[in-house]
């Protein structure tokens, strides 16, 4: 797809952690060259403002889950969106008191004394940091077991199936999927996780990403946002985004979510920030209703990826 040069000028303006992934997704810029700018995200912009801030415990905000957004399960995650190199030492010391403090008898991580059992959506945010930045701990392969026990008989998966819930919930379905991305780029994945994952693609796809597979009907005007950092929460362009980043094949069931995202185009060619989900922060990114180089480089590596898999194209 053609992207305005101008548009690819001011993405480039941006951040290290914005830069290297317009390099990487847009430009098709060898390894060799965006390695470099990538490695600049511990050291300048928001990937060294968050570095900065851990406690000497190797914690955030004195917690492992909580508060948010501020606590270190958060802040891992952001680094990771970031792309901050794997092997840096100070978030593979933060990941192992995951698995130092909370693995459970039931094979999950419990971070929460209020409840004896590991939180399925979580554990699903939780499998995908432990890939990524701890890979090499074989007590994560507990962690992906837990998970594909969970699912449910929809394909997808809910943190409220222990209460009694029959209906996957998108929220957790699309942390686990993410957490078992990480894992099957780090692990030979075996049939059964293929087979898990393709039936949690299906539940998604059934409702055309965002709406009731019964009704049509959209099943949460949030869902139509385009948050970043998304959280836990669910919307349209988390999903899109991680099926391009799994090269999924077409399936025109994504279409209504294409056609949304190209709604929200400005006629500057750029994506707006959207208003960021309600918690503590320790600063803001983007500010909301101005263009977003977050939901631009989103949108045009989703739109990539979709016209370079469309049929009539």
């Amino acid at each position: 797809m053609a992207i305005a040069q101008k548009t690819i000028n001011w993405l480039l303006s941006g951040d290290p952690a914005i830069r290297w992934q317009v390099m990487r997704d847009l430009l098709d810029s060898p390894p060799e060259e965006y390695k470099m700018v990538r490695e600049r995200v511990a050291l300048e912009g928001w990937g060294a403002d968050l570095l900065s801030r851990q406690d000497a415990n190797g914690t955030w905000a004195n917690g492992l889950y909580s508060p948010k957004w501020t606590s270190t399960t958060y802040t891992l995650l952001t680094l990771q969106h970031f792309g901050l190199p794997r092997d840096h030492p100070q978030v593979q010391r933060a990941c192992s008191l995951f698995l130092l403090k909370g693995l459970n008898h039931d094979g999950g991580i419990n971070l929460f004394k209020s409840i004896d059992y590991s939180e399925t959506c979580v554990n699903g945010m939780l499998l995908s940091l432990l890939s990524y930045f701890c890979s090499s701990d074989e007590r994560v392969h507990s962690v992906a077991d837990y998970l594909l026990q969970e699912q449910m008989r929809d394909g997808g998966w809910n943190c409220e199936r222990i209460n009694g819930a029959r209906h996957g919930s998108f929220h957790t379905t699309i942390s686990v999927l993410e957490g078992f991305r990480e894992y099957a780029s780090i692990h030979p994945a075996p049939a059964s996780l293929m087979d898990t994952v393709q039936r949690a693609h299906t539940f998604l796809l059934n409702h055309h990403l965002y709406k009731s597979h019964r009704t049509g009907a959209v099943v949460n005007p949030a869902m139509t946002r385009m948050n970043f950092p998304p959280r836990w929460h669910y919307d349209f362009i988390r999903a899109l985004d991680y099926f391009q980043s799994v090269n999924a094949p077409h399936d025109e069931r994504m279409g209504d979510a294409i056609d949304l995202l190209k709604e929200k185009q400005r006629k500057d060619g750029r994506w707006p920030a959207y208003r960021p989900w309600s918690g503590r922060m320790y600063f803001e990114m983007e500010k909301a209703g101005t263009p977003s180089r977050w939901n631009t480089l989103r949108a045009l590596r989703v739109l990539k990826w979709w016209e370079s898999k469309s049929p009539n194209l």
